[in-house]
């Protein structure tokens, strides 16, 4: 890894490679998961222009006034949905709330749809050109990149390759802007995002705006992820986690605050939590389930899993 503190695989050699080629990835992806819980992903398909295009209708969005933002938050979903204010979540083992406000995109299906009655209305961002149009765009290309990288763990499991498509296809996964302002006085004990997993089975994070993402790693040592240029960074969940009987690493991290000379500078930060459909089981895989590692977790589907964690970090009442 030389001085990098996360490997690195390129997704094009999986997509389109040879079989060995594919199967170097596979090897490669499962090993940096199951032993650091993080990756960089280099030719992952999401298009450049489009994040970039994303970032900038972000940056305006978080612009507008407070009491305009506030017209786009949905009471009585958890967040899960449109503009969440300043000072709201935090991670489960902490009172204090990170130094942030974010924006939610969820799933878009037909009104149709068998699962419409789970999946809200996305909020419609009438005060900035083209955000919902960019904001589908990289939801679907987020989870076009995800998909391919959940068949390369599905192989590394010894499953089926496309054991995950079925899970994932109109899941329940969310598109996620996050605004972490200037910091204008000494903080209350709170950093921009305390020490937290994810919920779900991956996430895919474009490079933010400015540094301070840390990984936790065996040694109980901080390290800063630094990605490289068009590269996104993936980390495991707590569902694949729990899925593979703690083979697979959902890694601790957080978003630390700057020195302070740079307090004055602004973050901005996009991550894709890909979560299945709710209806997934999440028992864990009986290959996963040795004598070195007993079964840890009982059966629950993701739904009751996300609804628990909702609850945990204070989006959910």
């Amino acid at each position: 890894m030389s001085n990098r503190t996360i490997p690195v695989v390129d997704l094009s050699t999986f997509v389109n490679g040879n079989e060995a080629e594919r199967q170097a990835f596979v090897d490669k992806l499962g090993k940096a998961f199951h032993e650091v819980g993080f990756v960089g992903v280099v030719n992952h398909g999401v298009p450049k222009e489009l994040v970039d295009n994303f970032y900038k209708a972000s940056k305006e969005f978080f612009s507008l006034p407070v009491s305009q933002k506030r017209t786009f938050k949905i009471d009585g979903l958890a967040g899960q949905r449109g503009y969440t204010s300043f000072g709201t979540e935090h991670a489960k083992q902490s009172q204090v709330a990170d130094l942030k406000e974010f924006f939610q995109v969820g799933q878009f299906v037909s009104p149709d749809h068998p699962l419409k009655d789970q999946y809200p209305d996305n909020v419609d961002v009438t005060a900035v050109d083209n955000f919902n149009q960019l904001s589908k765009d990289l939801y679907k290309a987020f989870e076009s990149s995800g998909g391919h990288l959940l068949r390369a763990i599905a192989l590394h499991l010894n499953l089926d390759e496309h054991f995950f498509d079925g899970q994932i296809k109109d899941g329940n996964s969310i598109l996620r802007t996050i605004h972490y302002p200037p910091i204008t006085e000494e903080p209350r004990s709170a950093i921009r995002a305390e020490q937290h997993e994810d919920i779900n089975l991956i996430t895919l994070l474009v490079g933010a705006s400015a540094g301070g993402l840390q990984l936790l790693n065996a040694q109980n040592e901080w390290l800063d992820i630094t990605p490289g240029e068009n590269e996104i960074v993936i980390n495991v969940g707590d569902m694949l986690q729990r899925f593979t009987n703690n083979y697979l690493k959902s890694t601790t991290h957080r978003v630390v605050n700057p020195p302070r000379e740079q307090w004055h500078v602004p973050r901005l930060s996009i991550p894709f939590f890909l979560h299945p459909v709710s209806q997934m089981d999440l028992s864990c895989l009986e290959t996963c389930v040795t004598e070195e590692r007993p079964l840890a977790y009982e059966p629950i589907t993701a739904g009751d899993y996300l609804d628990e964690r909702l609850r945990e970090i204070g989006l959910k009442k």
